[in-house]
């Protein structure tokens, strides 16, 4: 079987409020986006790892690698307008039938465990999507209305979104649409079912100041 991991960072984290791209700040000392990268290598090391960024950061990204004596093999793919032009860019690194993980760079703290449990569910069931429960309390706003629903039937998503090959592949075929906020969406629209497993609590996406406060907590 092979496996490939395409792991987006494409983008430039304004909400970060930082000068320095989101995916390049540093978390106990090493950049976000090489905390992914070597998780996924650490649950397969035979994996091909394809990395999304900028056009304008590629070169950064390569003396941070220098720097750091960071040598995990990986492809770089051009980041696209949107994260669906961005995924399509990566795909066309996948040459051979397999499963492929689609994960969010900015999701630092991703385990092995949950990496593994998605390849291998992917296995079985075609796809694995991570979700977890929703612990707040919710409330739907229409204009000046709002009403409470309720939160059991709704879950957080998660990544990796894990899929076959051959059916992430024909579903980026088809053309952008604004209701793409995933893979999953674009997954589900091309006609599939979406197959839902456990997420993890700790795996957050770090996409403001204090995210990283509370991922160096975690790591801690």
């Amino acid at each position: 079987m092979n496996y490939y991991a395409i792991i987006l960072a494409g983008g430039i984290g304004k909400r970060m409020k930082n000068d320095i791209p989101k995916q390049f700040i540093t978390l106990k000392g090493i950049p976000l986006l090489m905390y992914s990268i070597k998780q996924f290598y650490s649950a397969i090391p035979s994996i091909s790892i394809i990395v999304v960024l900028p056009k304008a950061k590629m070169e950064a990204w390569k003396t941070l690698c220098n720097e750091h004596a960071f040598n995990i093999p990986h492809k770089i793919a051009d980041g696209g307008p949107e994260r669906f032009h961005s995924v399509k860019n990566a795909l066309l690194y996948v040459k051979a039938d397999g499963i492929v993980a689609i994960h969010d760079g900015a999701r630092a703290l991703v385990s092995t465990e949950l990496i593994k449990k998605t390849f291998e569910l992917t296995a079985k069931y075609d796809n694995a999507v991570p979700a977890i429960s929703i612990k707040d309390s919710l409330r739907i706003v229409d204009a000046a209305l709002n009403k409470q629903i309720d939160r059991k039937t709704i879950k957080s998503i998660q990544t990796p979104q894990c899929f076959m090959s051959s059916a992430i592949l024909k579903a980026y075929r088809q053309v952008y649409s604004k209701e793409f906020t995933d893979d999953a969406s674009v997954y589900e629209k091309d006609g599939n079912s979406i197959n839902l497993i456990e997420g993890d609590t700790k795996n957050i996406k770090i996409t403001y100041p204090e995210d990283l406060i509370i991922a160096e907590a975690l790591i801690s």
